[in-house]
């Protein structure tokens, strides 16, 4: 018996070293190799292409950047031309930007960041809740640790006379994502744990509008959009249709029309490729913006929330990886029905990134960004990590199997 018990503990250990040594070899991309050998962008950007053409129906724009300045383009399209000014819907990369909105806020002290939300909200309340409705803070919400349980997504209106008001949507979101009941309420205690949290984004668009006086919308144009020179840029659906917007593809190559939303904030801006390096451009040089101090910028991309052990997220920006100079390379993806995946990832050390807008596909964006990120860094980006999640769990399946039947077989074996 004492044997057999013995076996067991030595299997349980042997499996357990071997999850470990699976997790660590796949985050830390062991076994994974860049997609170019060449430093050269030309030789990514070439690699790029083979990969768009081998397996993308629908348009996508992309550039990259280096020391803050274009360095490549690739512009694909089943349809109509696309180029570095053709507008996208950009689904929640637009958080980031509105993340930009709600820190001027900040930096003018209209805004406190550890203030609870319900001293800038009297259009809408939080539901009553057993947890500590006060720790809903500002700072939370950017940082999706604000104890929100509704983890939204929406999936938009198919017109305007459809779309909530921000009230309406708050409390009971009709366009919630499948799976979600589109309440936005208070279901862990505030600070203890990240969620993700499109309804938080759509607390924040109602903020801006409760502390401004002003439509969200035009809000953002006045103190980001229009500052920073982002001339093709807006959160209405109108102006992006008068600017003349990329034809939105499903994965099976039809198109269809964008979708009209509520939640502005967190999944609907429409912006170009030129204007994202433009906004990016600014993350690391505010001496030459008068949107957000070098102090708000640092205070961004600081780490806010974790995840496995990762750092993961600041304010209103992700945190995709190290940049192997004690910083990050920060930006934020989209996804929105039908099919489009959106990306900007930047390294402020170095004013090297990356833009990518696409329809058509639901992962082929976000999968180029994170082969730049190991491209560039040798590390493994967030996004990719938790993509391999299923392949990796196969993995530790398969070789847990294995090590059950070497220690099974030598334990008849050492009887006999």
């Amino acid at each position: 018996m004492m044997r057999v018990l013995l076996y067991c503990i030595s299997a349980l250990v042997l499996i357990g070293l071997w999850a470990v040594l699976v997790f660590v070899a796949i985050s830390g991309g062991w076994l994974k190799s860049p997609i170019v050998d060449s430093s050269s962008p030309k030789s990514f950007a070439e690699a790029a292409r083979g990969v768009v053409d081998d397996s993308h129906t629908g348009n996508l724009s992309m550039y990259l950047i280096e020391n803050g300045r274009v360095a490549e383009g690739v512009f694909t399209s089943s349809g109509d031309a696309v180029d570095g000014s053709s507008v996208y819907q950009v689904a929640s990369l637009g958080k980031w930007i509105t993340a930009w909105g709600v820190m001027t806020l900040v930096e003018d002290e209209t805004i406190d960041l550890d203030s609870p939300v319900s001293n800038y909200l009297t259009r809408w309340a939080l539901p009553k809740s057993e947890f500590d409705s006060d720790g809903v803070t500002v700072r939370r919400l950017l940082s999706h640790t604000a104890g929100l349980d509704d983890a939204l997504g929406y999936d938009g209106f198919e017109s305007a006379a459809s779309v909530q008001s921000l009230e309406e949507s708050l409390s009971r979101a009709r366009d919630a994502s499948p799976g979600k009941d589109g309440v936005v309420k208070v279901g862990m205690q505030p600070g203890t744990e990240w969620k993700y949290s499109g309804g938080g984004y759509t607390m924040l668009q109602l903020i801006i509008e409760e502390v401004s006086g002003q439509d969200f919308a035009e809000f953002m144009a006045v103190r980001v959009f229009g500052p920073l020179g982002m001339t093709r840029t807006t959160f209405r659906y109108s102006e992006a249709m008068e600017l003349g917007l990329a034809e939105n593809f499903s994965r099976d190559g039809r198109t269809e029309p964008f979708r009209w939303y509520s939640a502005l904030a967190a999944t609907s801006l429409f912006t170009t490729a030129d204007d994202l390096v433009t906004f990016m451009s600014a993350q690391s040089s505010a001496g030459q913006q008068s949107v957000l101090s070098d102090e708000m910028l640092r205070l961004m991309r600081k780490p806010h929330a974790t995840q496995m052990g990762a750092e993961i997220w600041g304010l209103g920006v992700m945190l995709f990886a190290p940049n192997n100079q004690g910083g990050y390379v920060i930006g934020h993806d989209g996804n929105n029905g039908p099919a489009i995946n959106t990306v900007a990832r930047y390294d402020p050390d170095t004013g090297d990134g990356i833009v990518i807008l696409s329809t058509g596909s639901e992962t082929l964006a976000t999968r180029l960004a994170g082969e730049w990120i190991f491209w560039k860094t040798g590390n493994v980006d967030s996004l990719m990590f938790l993509m391999s999640l299923g392949l990796m769990l196969r993995v530790i399946g398969g070789g847990s199997l294995v090590i059950l039947v070497l220690v099974g077989f030598f334990g008849i074996k050492r009887r006999r």
